[in-house]
């Protein structure tokens, strides 16, 4: 089945409004019905408020207009996202008074006010999904595309993954990385070459477990795999592996099902911006340099879809290579430009993948602009300010 997702350029043809991000976020808005769909539901809208100094959030203008749609619908909308961002988000102008509706850490101030759901998945078995997201009976998942250290890219998928889980289970879909062994001592006993294989590694990702000395420990966030250990550890002591990197993807795909799972199918939008696209999610509390230009606004009824067309149109954009910190180290290889950025094994199509195999949506999907780029040519601008 070929789902719609309704697409809004960042390019203008004219200097106006009409055509800016926010505006055409208003006509996607509209083809999706919106506010047709809201009226007397209580609408959870998931974003990532973002951290710290970080300033590539999305934007209170794009957030007030999603915020004033479904009140326009006859909805009541309120924000949430994980305790620890929403703490402190006003600084970044996420208030009341600028979005025009409350913005509540999704499982409580002290995080434990939840509900659980079973699914057994390699170290997990139980999920708990944020109670003030489960309450609600409607949700808009509006996402910022950025790069992801643990998966290679974060957008819909993400943001609910692990924005609407309490901190135990966000902590246990990062662990299943660890669940499938990768390091194997009996091949490599000798506490001098085990040096070694720590040392060739140039981001740190590989050290000596906390827990037991004798044991390697690899940190798969820093990991571009770029195989330099491998040169150096031994046949069969140290596996870099898919597997481990493609468990983070499995889990996310799983915990957002097990939250869609909470709504009925017509009462779930999704949302996603790409603009202002750094090498790594909102959580690290800071911005850098965009990676990627701007690609623009998305939405749609089926969150595979949605983010299949994201990662459909940021893939034939090169890499800004000139704005890539210097601890990274991208590799130039046939893949998408967010693996180009933290490495092969870190492919962002895998999650949309998952998710299709469970049902959450379809990967085949029609790109509907809302407002196509025209060429004009030069053309008046149309910019004048009145005497007084």
């Amino acid at each position: 089945m070929t789902s719609k997702v309704f697409y809004g350029s960042p390019r203008q043809t004219r200097l106006c409004a009409d055509e800016t991000l926010p505006a055409k976020l208003d006509l996607i808005m509209g083809a999706l019905h919106l506010r047709d769909r809201v009226k007397k539901e209580l609408v959870c809208l998931k974003l990532h408020v973002g951290n710290n100094i970080g300033y590539s959030v999305i934007h209170p203008v794009f957030i007030r207009k999603v915020v004033q749609a479904i009140k326009d619908g006859g909805g009541k909308p309120f924000i949430v996202d994980v305790d620890w961002d929403v703490a402190g988000c006003e600084t970044r102008g996420y208030t009341t008074e600028v979005l025009g509706c409350p913005v509540y850490p999704a499982a409580g101030p002290m995080d434990n006010y939840h509900y659980e759901h079973e699914w057994e998945y390699k170290n997990m078995k139980t999920w708990k999904v944020a109670g003030m997201v489960e309450d609600a009976s409607f949700l808009v998942n509006f996402a910022h595309v950025k790069g992801h250290p643990s998966c290679g890219f974060g957008a819909a998928f993400k943001n609910i993954a692990l924005g609407c889980m309490v901190g135990d289970t966000r902590g246990k879909i990062h662990d299943t990385n660890h669940y499938d062994k990768y390091w194997f001592k009996e091949n490599c006993s000798d506490r001098a070459l085990m040096q070694k294989i720590v040392d060739s590694c140039p981001f740190g990702a590989i050290v000596f477990d906390k827990k037991d000395p004798d044991e390697l420990h690899l940190h798969f966030e820093p990991c571009n795999q770029c195989m330099r250990c491998q040169q150096v550890a031994p046949a069969g002591s140290l596996k870099i592996d898919p597997v481990n990197f493609h468990s983070f993807q499995e889990a996310c795909a799983i915990s957002t099902a097990i939250t869609l799972s909470t709504f009925a199918k017509e009462k779930t939008v999704h949302l996603a911006l790409a603009n202002q696209m750094t090498p790594v999610c909102d959580c690290f509390g800071f911005t850098g340099m965009p990676i990627l230009n701007d690609e623009g606004v998305f939405g749609s009824d089926d969150i595979v879809a949605l983010d299949k067309a994201v990662l459909d149109k940021t893939a034939i954009r090169p890499l800004l290579l000139d704005n890539v910190p210097d601890c990274m180290e991208p590799q130039m290889i046939d893949a998408h430009p967010f693996s180009q950025l933290h490495g092969p094994f870190k492919d962002p199509y895998v999650v949309v993948r998952y998710a299709e195999q469970l049902g959450l949506g379809s990967q085949d999907y029609e790109l509907v602009d809302v407002l196509p780029f025209e060429r004009k040519g030069p053309a008046p601008m149309g910019y004048y300010i009145a005497a007084k």
